[in-house]
């Protein structure tokens, strides 16, 4: 390879690793390269050629192979181009270069991708084919965390194993939430009986308002976000922390969210960590508590073996199958759309996926 290209491969694979098994950076490249090799309607020296219409064709793509698009906002969306990441002057160096392989640098994205959900789909085989008696969260954490091509995916991992844990401990103890107000604010409530009936439920003459307790997930947010994880309907806000924070991220974890009590879940080896940046930093007081990965572990134990496991253990394993397969669409063979472009015919020995 020419040195630029060799510049250009590097800056494609570093974007490649970084992304999350979705790899929806990844693939607007890839249909930024196909859409100028097939159709030849984007001008290389013209990034706003393609800036705004290689995002249409991304998400065209993501809606076949993964039933959703993406949801980041512009401006992550478009730190693509970005000098440390995969600039225009790069592209365009990808672009001269998949022509002159007749689509080598396509196949290669695809590949990848491809080859990220076979690691992917051994890895959820872990939950998939476990039973309750045989279930290890730790080993299913781990099989994300070893593989290199998972690990930017392990934030989305703890987020469902926190969910599923915490929704079924609370829906199992038929926990009640009970608003009411107090007999000498009556007269407001009068005052403000509709609004108090469209928003809390209650009126003048019903004071109280009782309902199931639940937890629930934001729902897929961006790499960039650091905002709520998740949140109940009985006060705590909680925020997933699988790696390493400092000062300013702690710092930016409290600040955007508006919630007085914040429940942190974090590695072991952080607790310590959090607890001392929040104390620095004078927010201590607005976390209610810090769970670690120990905690998990041994409350999946107690869910999935434990005493009450007949009541807990299938409906555990049932809730992470559920939002996994929400999170991480399976691909069980080459997508039709892949294989259309006949990427497999492609032989080139600097461009192997």
């Amino acid at each position: 390879m020419r040195n630029e290209v060799i510049e250009a491969k590097k800056a494609l694979d570093t974007i490649i690793k970084k992304s999350r098994v979705h790899l929806y950076k990844p693939i607007q490249i890839g249909e930024i390269l196909y859409h100028h090799r097939v159709y030849n309607d984007i001008d290389m020296d013209d990034m706003e050629s393609y800036r705004t219409q290689s995002k249409k064709w991304r998400d065209d793509i993501t809606k076949v192979l993964l039933g959703r698009v993406c949801t980041s906002s512009a401006r992550f969306q478009d730190d693509l181009f970005n000098e440390n990441a995969v600039p225009p002057r790069l592209i365009k160096i990808l672009a001269l270069e998949n022509k002159r392989t007749k689509g080598a640098v396509e196949a290669y994205i695809y590949n990848r991708f491809i080859k990220k959900h076979n690691q992917l789909s051994e890895a959820l085989d872990i939950c998939n084919k476990s039973t309750a008696e045989s279930f290890d969260v730790k080993t299913f954490i781990n099989a994300f965390w070893q593989e290199p091509g998972l690990k930017r995916s392990l934030d989305k991992v703890y987020e469902v194993i926190v969910f599923s844990l915490f929704s079924t401990i609370v829906e199992s103890l038929n926990l009640q939430v009970e608003i009411s107000v107090e007999s000498s604010k009556l007269e407001i409530l009068s005052e403000f009986q509709d609004f108090a009936k469209m928003v809390m439920c209650i009126d003048s003459r019903v004071h109280k308002f009782k309902q199931r307790a639940r937890v629930y997930r934001v729902g897929v947010t961006n790499a960039a976000d650091r905002g709520l994880d998740m949140y109940s309907n009985w006060g705590p806000a909680i925020q997933i922390k699988h790696l390493s924070l400092d000062e300013e991220l702690a710092e930016s974890i409290v600040t955007s969210i508006s919630s007085d009590r914040i429940v942190i879940v974090c590695k072991d080896a952080e607790k310590g960590v959090i607890v001392s940046l929040l104390n620095q930093i004078g927010w201590k007081s607005r976390i209610q508590s810090v769970v670690t990965e120990n905690d998990l572990v041994n409350w999946y134990e107690k869910a999935l073996r434990g005493k009450y496991s007949n009541v807990l253990g299938d409906i555990l394993l049932s809730k992470m199958r559920i939002e996994l397969s929400k999170e991480f669409p399976s691909i069980d063979e080459t997508p039709e759309i892949i294989k259309s472009r006949k990427y497999n015919l492609i032989k080139n020995k600097e461009w192997q996926g």
